[in-house]
Parts: C-alpha cells; sequence; structure tokens
C-alpha cells in the first residue's frame, strides 16, 4: 500500500436485499456478489443464463440477425446548428412496463417529455442515437446555448482538430477561448437500476427552465449529451439484460448489440471530455474511481487527476442532500479508489465508463445508487417503500449529474488540455507517466499498486496472403479497429517494417495515433495480472488479436518509422472468392463459414463433409456459393477432394446461456431453446439432430418419461456437445462418454495457449481459446480422443487465474491436460466435451467454429 487513507472494503445493498435498510451496516463487510444477482454488486457478475442462474436461454430467433450489423449506426446529425429539434412518435402505452411500479417514467411516457422539453426554449434538442435489439428507440438529448449552423461547425472544427492534431490544438487560441467542452451522461444501460432516466429528463428540464448566470455560463462552456435510456428493452421488462439476453456494460469491446454500437458512435462524434454512467444498487452510493488493477492503456495519470477530483464533488453533493443510515437506510458515499482494496477495478475495457478514455474521456465513473429495487426487492416490497427508494436514488443521480457538470464547467480550461494531452502523447508515441503522488498532486494513498503502464510497440500488421490463416477473419478485425475509429493503413505493395517483410494488401496500424490506447486494447495479448490482485470484478483478458482468428503481427521497433506505401481503410477489402471450375471446399473455419453451409443446406444443396472436417460444394451450386462469398466475405476454393459423408442441416436443441445462443443463430443453426422444465413439459425430439447443454439442463431432474425421451433420442443417432460443469454434468448423468471432468478455480478467466488435434472438430482451430471458470479432462475412457489441450507449462496468457487456497486448480494444473474431448458412447451417441469456453461473449470469435464443427460432427 502507498500512504494516505486506508482502503477497506465495501459492501452492497444485495447483501441485505429485501431489508428496509433502516439500519447501518458495517462499513468493512466483505465483498461478494449480489445475493440476488441484482445491481452490479463488489464482485464477479458472471453471464448467467437467461439472465438467472439455472435457467437456459430463449432468445426470439430473429433477434441475432437483427443485431448482427455491424456498422456503425446511422446516429445524430453532424450538420447545422443547435438546437435540432426532432418530433418524436410516442410508442403505444405499455402498462405491463416495470418502471411504472416505482412511479418512474415508463418508455412510452420519454418521447412526450422530450417533444415537450423542446418547446421550452433554445437549449434542447432531441436527435435518434439508433435503436434497441428490440427495435426501440434510443434517444440522445443535447443540451446547449443555441449555436448558429457556423458556430456549431467552428465547434466540429476545434474537435477534429483535438482528435487529429492534438499539438497543434494545445496552441490554438480559439480552443482554449471557445470549445464547449462535452459532457456525456449515459443512463440505464441496465434495464432494472431505472433512475437515472428519471433524473436525467428532471436536470434536462432544470437547464431548459433556468434562468440564472450560473446555468447561461455553463450552456456556454459545455455541450451535455444525455442517452435517456441506453436500454429501453430492460427498462419496460425490468430486465437487466436487453432482449437479446446481453448484459450490455459488458459488450464494449466487442460490440455485438445496436445499443452499444450506438453508444460507441456517440462517443466517437462528440469526444466526450467527461462522462458518468448511472447504475444501482450498492449502498453508500458508489461514485468512481476504481481500485486497482487499472487499464493499462490509459493515461493514466490525467484521468485519476479528473476522475478523483470529480468523485470528491459528487461524493460532497450525495452526501449533502441530508440522507442518513439512521432515517432513510442510505449510507455515505463511497470511492472505491480511496475506501476499498480491490475487487472494484477498471481492468477491462468491455464497461461503458472503463472503454470512454480511449476515445477521449478524462474523467469517467460508473454512479451505483444505494437503494434496491429491483429482482427480488422489486416483487416483495410494498409500492409505497418502492416509491420511496426510487425517489431517493432519483435524487442521488441527479446531484451527481449537476455536480459533473459543475466539475467541467468550472475545470473546462484544465479538462479540454488533458484530452488534447491524451491524444498529443498518442500521435506523439509519446511514454506514459506513471502515478504518483508526484505526478498528480491532490489525490491521497497512491502507491506502487496502482501503477499500470505498458510498453506500445511502433505498430502492428495484419498480414494478407500465405502470413495470413484467414482472410475473412482478418478482415472482420480490420472493419472493427475502423468502427472503434482506429486508424489503418492497407499496402500498396510489398514492404519491409521491423525487418520483415510483408507482401501488398497487408494491413498495417501505425500507433502513433491518437487512440492508440484502443489499438492496444484490442490488439495486444494482454497481460497475467494473477499475482497482481487476489480478486476481479468480471473478467481479465479479452485479447481480440488472439481470439478472433486472424495472424495479427507485432512490430516492437521500426528505426526508419512506419512508413508503408498505403491508403487509409474506411473498410476491409471484400474477401469473398468463388473458384472459377470444379468443386469448391469451404473450410468451416470461421463462424461465417458456418452461416455459409447453413444456408447452402437450407436451399438444399447437397454438401458432403471431407476428412479434414471441411465442405465440399459441388460445382453445380457455383451461383449460390457466389452471392454467399458476397453476403459472409468467405473463400470457395477450387479443390479435388472427396467427401466421405453428406452434411445435413444440423437442427440444435440447446439449453445455453444468452451468449451461446445467439452465436449459434449467428452460425445459422436452426436452434431451438430447451431447460429441465421444457423436456419435463414434454419435448419432440424429432425436430433436433443434437443437444447442446452448457446451462439449465440438469438429467437427474428430467421425470422418467422425459428421461427416457432423451435416451431413445441418444440411442437413436442424436448427440451430445456440452460445455463446462452443466455439460459434464450431464453427460455423466446420462451415462456417456467416459472423461473425467476437473474443475479448475472458478474466479479464473483469460487467454489460455491451447494445442490441437487435426480432425473434424479442431482442425485448424486457433492456437488460443478463453476459459472462465476453466475445466480439463483425465481417466479418458477407450476410444475417447483429446481434440484440444491446454499448453504446457503455464497456458495462461493474459487474465487471472491463481490456484485455490489448498493449492490446487491453478493453470500448472491444466498444462497439458485435455480440454476438449470427443467419442462415441456405449449408447451410440457422438459426444464433445468443452472445459474452455469458445462462445464467451463474442470475445474468442474464432473459436466459433470449432463449436460448430462440434455440433456437425456429433449430429452424425
Amino acid at each position: 500500500m502507498g500512504t494516505g487513507i486506508p482502503r477497506p472494503l465495501l459492501i452492497t445493498t444485495a447483501a441485505v436485499a429485501g431489508a428496509l435498510l433502516l439500519s447501518s451496516v458495517p462499513a468493512a463487510a466483505r465483498p461478494g456478489p449480489p445475493a440476488d444477482g441484482g445491481g452490479d454488486g463488489n464482485g464477479v457478475h458472471r453471464e448467467r443464463a437467461g439472465g438467472g442462474q439455472g435457467k437456459a436461454a430463449r432468445t426470439p430467433a430473429g433477434a441475432a440477425a437483427a443485431a448482427l450489423d455491424g456498422r456503425a449506426p446511422s446516429g445524430p446529425r453532424h450538420d447545422g446548428g443547435y438546437p435540432r429539434r426532432t418530433r418524436l412518435a410516442p410508442p403505444a402505452p405499455d402498462p405491463a412496463d416495470k418502471s411504472i411500479r416505482l412511479g418512474l417514467t415508463p418508455y412510452h411516457s420519454i418521447a412526450p417529455k422530450l417533444n415537450a422539453l423542446q418547446k421550452l426554449g433554445d437549449r434542447v434538442s432531441v436527435e435518434i442515437a439508433g435503436r434497441s435489439a428490440g427495435g426501440r428507440q434510443l434517444y440522445l438529448v443535447t443540451v446547449t446555448a443555441p449555436e448558429s449552423d457556423r458556430e456549431a461547425r467552428e465547434q466540429e472544427r476545434m474537435r477534429e482538430l483535438i482528435e487529429n492534431a492534438p499539438a497543434a490544438a494545445a496552441k490554438d487560441r480559439r480552443v482554449k477561448a471557445d470549445y464547449k467542452a462535452p459532457v456525456f451522461i449515459n443512463n440505464n444501460i441496465h434495464g432494472n437500476e431505472w433512475e437515472g432516466t428519471d433524473a436525467a429528463l428532471k436536470l434536462i428540464e432544470e437547464l431548459a427552465k433556468a434562468k440564472d448566470r450560473k446555468t447561461a455560463d455553463l450552456l456556454a462552456k459545455t455541450r451535455v449529451y444525455l442517452n435517456v435510456t441506453a436500454n429501453p428493452d430492460g427498462r419496460i421488462a425490468g430486465t437487466r439484460a436487453n432482449s437479446n439476453g446481453f448484459d450490455l456494460n459488458r459488450d464494449f469491446i466487442t460490440a455485438t448489440q445496436p445499443e452499444a454500437r450506438a453508444i460507441r458512435q456517440i462517443a466517437i462524434d462528440k469526444q466526450p471530455a467527461v462522462m458518468i454512467d448511472l447504475h444501482g444498487y450498492v449502498n453508500g452510493t458508489l461514485i468512481e474511481p476504481t481500485t486497482p488493477p487499472h487499464g493499462e492503456n490509459y493515461e493514466y495519470d490525467l484521468f485519476l487527476k479528473n476522475s478523483y477530483a470529480n468523485a470528491l464533488g459528487m461524493e460532497r453533493a450525495v452526501n449533502g442532500l441530508g440522507y442518513t443510515a439512521e432515517k432513510d437506510g442510505v449510507e455515505p458515499a463511497v470511492i472505491p479508489f480511496r475506501d476499498q482494496e480491490e475487487g472494484w477495478d477498471d481492468w477491462p475495457p468491455i464497461f461503458t465508463p472503463q472503454y470512454m478514455p480511449f476515445q477521449g474521456a478524462v474523467a469517467a465513473h460508473t454512479i451505483e445508487f444505494p437503494m434496491q429495487v429491483n429482482n427480488r426487492s422489486y416483487d416483495t416490497l410494498p409500492v409505497a417503500e418502492l416509491r420511496r427508494r426510487a425517489a431517493i436514488n432519483t435524487d442521488i443521480a441527479g446531484a451527481a449529474m449537476r455536480a459533473t457538470l459543475d466539475y467541467t464547467a468550472g475545470k473546462r480550461s484544465s479538462v479540454v488540455a488533458d484530452q488534447i494531452e491524451t491524444f498529443r502523447r498518442g500521435a506523439a508515441g509519446a511514454a506514459q507517466v506513471p502515478v504518483s503522488e508526484e505526478t498528480v498532486p491532490g489525490v491521497p494513498g497512491i502507491g506502487p499498486e496502482d501503477v499500470y503502464t505498458t510498453d506500445f510497440p511502433r505498430a502492428y500488421v495484419v498480414p494478407a496472403g500465405r502470413g495470413q490463416r484467414s482472410a475473412t477473419a482478418a478482415a472482420r478485425l480490420v472493419d472493427h479497429l475502423v468502427a472503434n475509429d482506429v486508424r489503418v493503413e492497407r499496402a500498396r505493395r510489398d514492404f519491409r517494417l521491423g525487418g520483415r517483410s510483408y507482401g501488398a494488401g497487408s494491413y498495417v496500424v501505425d500507433m502513433r495515433q491518437p487512440k492508440r490506447g484502443l489499438a492496444n486494447v484490442i490488439l495486444h495479448e494482454g497481460r497475467d495480472i494473477s499475482a497482481d490482485v487476489s480478486t476481479m470484478y468480471d473478467i481479465s483478458g479479452w485479447s481480440l488479436g488472439l481470439l478472433w482468428g486472424a495472424s495479427v503481427e507485432k512490430v516492437q521497433k521500426a528505426p526508419g518509422g512506419v512508413d508503408v506505401p498505403g491508403r487509409a481503410v474506411r473498410a476491409a477489402t471484400p474477401t469473398g472468392h468463388v473458384a472459377a471450375r470444379g468443386d469448391l471446399r469451404l473450410r468451416l473455419g470461421d463462424p461465417r463459414e458456418l452461416a455459409a453451409l447453413n444456408s447452402l443446406l437450407r436451399d438444399g444443396v447437397k454438401v458432403r463433409r471431407t476428412a479434414d472436417g471441411s465442405a465440399l460444394v459441388p460445382a453445380s451450386a457455383r451461383e449460390k456459393a457466389a452471392a454467399l462469398a458476397v453476403r459472409y466475405g468467405v473463400a470457395f476454393h477450387a479443390t479435388e477432394a472427396r467427401g466421405i459423408a453428406p452434411l445435413h442441416r444440423t437442427r440444435v436443441a440447446a439449453a445455453v446461456t444468452p451468449g451461446e445462443l445467439f452465436a449459434l443463430r449467428e452460425m445459422g443453426f436452426e436452434v431451438l431453446p430447451v431447460s429441465t422444465a421444457a423436456l419435463n413439459a414434454g419435448f419432440d425430439w424429432s425436430g433436433a439432430e443434437v443437444l447442446f447443454v452448457s446451462s439449465g439442463l440438469e438429467y437427474g431432474k428430467l421425470d422418467a418419461a422425459a428421461r427416457g425421451s432423451l435416451d431413445a433420442f441418444l440411442a437413436g443417432g442424436g448427440g451430445l456437445v456440452g460445455r463446462g460443469a452443466a455439460g459434464a454434468a450431464f453427460n455423466a448423468g446420462a451415462g456417456l462418454l467416459a472423461a473425467k471432468p476437473v474443475e479448475g478455480n472458478g474466479d479464473a478467466n483469460g487467454v489460455v495457449r491451447v494445442s490441437h488435434a487435426d480432425g473434424a472438430v479442431s482442425g485448424g482451430a486457433p492456437e488460443h481459446s478463453f476459459v472462465y471458470s476453466p475445466m480439463w479432462f483425465t481417466d479418458l475412457g477407450p476410444g475417447v480422443r483429446v481434440e484440444q489441450s491446454y499448453g504446457t507449462g503455464n497456458p495462461l496468457v493474459s487474465g487471472h487465474w491463481r490456484a485455490a487456497g489448498d493449492g490446487s486448480g491453478g493453470p500448472e494444473d491444466a498444462a497439458g491436460q485435455a480440454a476438449v474431448v470427443s467419442g462415441t458412447s456405449a449408447k451410440g451417441a457422438e459426444v464433445v466435451l468443452f472445459g474452455t469456453e469458445p462462445l464467451f461473449r463474442a470475445h474468442p470469435k474464432g473459436a466459433f467454429a470449432q463449436v460448430g464443427r462440434a455440433l456437425i460432427h456429433s449430429a452424425g
């Protein structure tokens, strides 16, 4: 520990869910996941099936196709002055909206309120930032002093100068005098954490009506952007997740969901210098900055300086409301950096406030209201008590918002200067500044445990041609970089860089660019932080450079600079290809290749499987293949290989998490969601060829009729793919594959090295995979095949994986052990068991196809 204020541990309101919270709770209580799965809590919030442990996901079948468009939403306008008024068409009233019970604003009432607020004067603008997974509009409100078209163009010129020419911006007199510091307030990203929306509507009205000098000065110095509800689907349904079952506050570095992509585009277009994200429920009110570990790709000295100062202002405002533990059940506010040792970190870039610094925010906060009103509390507490709590939370959210605006207006010059400096360091390739009490004066308690920095490489290359294991995956990764506003160039001819030769068409990411931190957080392999802290809040490793199936090479030094003959990339070059004649080979090593295969099979094309697990497409289907090559960016190569067995549509009965269900549908599988309850209610197995189990289905809880039907399905040629503890337990309960599952540390997660056997399941899979509560298999019976093994030594590349207290379950125990196994059971069923987590939240995109191939293999 460094010197300064000690950091006691935090408690959550969920630990006392259902109580009226009218008594003080010990401040030193040990953190842990919420007892009822509500709020964020101070512990790992795992992706649970269907939003609750033990339930199988049942996302609507069309959801994946509707939400998989990775392009940026059209979003708000980029031209014209302010105000920008939009007449919103209110949705039909929904009396079932869960907000109503709390006395809060239902989604259908937001549009009429915003229409009315736009009429109060010339300060309020409303635009549509995008649509939710369920098709509902996302409302972006801008509150600022009026701007003519010319004035708005000048603000945009200055914004672009700050990002693209930060050294010049630092000297620009107009920037110093006139640039409006952008503030972003994000609300209700977790649908059952409602009150930020209502506080935002109150704030908009206050700012619209205010006649005082302070408000006029604020709006002359800032633009205030408010995402009124980031998750209207969840707001209405009273669920944490959106209608696809995704926790949007875990989606930012992968951006699978339209709501996250809309927020990402707001961040790029508006470039907020300060942002807050309103959540619930932690008592007392939690106000970031966080405990260690801190994201090593941030300019953390600039970030901590502003975030801590703004947190103090919010703390004063929240405590100044006068709520007390004795009278109201409200504990004093907590700032984790100051008040905790660990357990609430800003390490992964998956949360909104942890993504925003990469887009230029120099202060970004999660704010957790204190009074729980969701989950069990929502269902059991009297309406009057729920409304009392919701009113307190709304009041606290408003106080945090107003304090943030006060901080930004009062520190406008230094906040803007620090944003400029963030971008300048990236563009210049400057070294990071480690935090200390000297480099960040005014922040107590900084110690060596807070110092996290990285040595940025000089460049990354995504090679073309023979250096690239998958052109389809490379294009996906490049498009993702560009969508995140990372600068990428494509070489027009062959070149040398860092002592290596690369072919024309290779992509180059010069790390001397304003958003180098974002480029590095996407492409870098990451870091093993197992020894640094004992616990983490969520995932600890995520490298898309290793997990998305593309080849990525790091160039540490380039003495001559990165002078590549190329052009800036707006989108990756199309990768679709169809050979001119003969039969065609489709590799099936990428999720898009699985989607193309399933499309062919849906159309009745007679496709055969080859010995290496690829698909043999007849020459007669060339026209269909050509359309799919364009649609999915996949390659159909000429082949003289012979097919060894026909491939058929694989219909999957799936008891899986929402993310897995989404991934299966992305790959084009027809999925029938099942669960223990669904099977006990009577399930027609004639519509399925394979069962996939990872959550929500327990063999021992099936009644006799359900077990009989399932056993008949397995004996009649149906297959099983199992993942994790639930899949292994189901396999054992059904008496299928002889393989003993060994569970590693349940809190472990990250990127691991793996090796593969050739064949139909894992042939051609990436050399890295992802684990969350890792598992491996021992005592393999006769005929059980090892499809994938953990790497030798320490297989963990990046993340957090310690041994348990008794010394077992660490990565060294997993080294060399079987991670994925397959075989034919005594009942005749083909079985594949995964100890890795190859479909986790779209992080291991390159491993998706391994699951697809396993399903095809097991279906027979």
